[in-house]
């Protein structure tokens, strides 16, 4: 199983949200084909055909559990990653 795999199914799991790495985080947006626009401390996502526009910032070197729901309502709202193989 691939490390974006992995990824997507512990955030999606909603059982470790406060132990998401947020390089991971950000590069599994990516990754979903997401780009990235970087403002301070302030990464925010965008994608054609998405009205959402998600704004993360890191916690130390881990992702802010809120954000990570975010992320996950996005991912389970517009079926990402699902046609996904690795």
């Amino acid at each position: 199983m691939g490390k974006y795999k992995k990824l997507l199914i512990q955030i999606l799991s909603g059982t470790s949200d406060a132990n998401i790495p947020f390089d991971g985080l950000c590069s599994l947006l990516k990754y979903l084909g997401f780009e990235e626009r970087i403002k301070g401390s302030h990464h925010i996502f965008t994608k054609s055909g998405m009205e959402e526009i998600l704004n993360l910032q890191p916690k130390g070197n881990k992702s802010k559990p809120y954000q990570v729901k975010q992320v996950r309502n996005v991912i389970l709202k517009y079926k990402l990653g699902e046609k996904r193989n690795e």
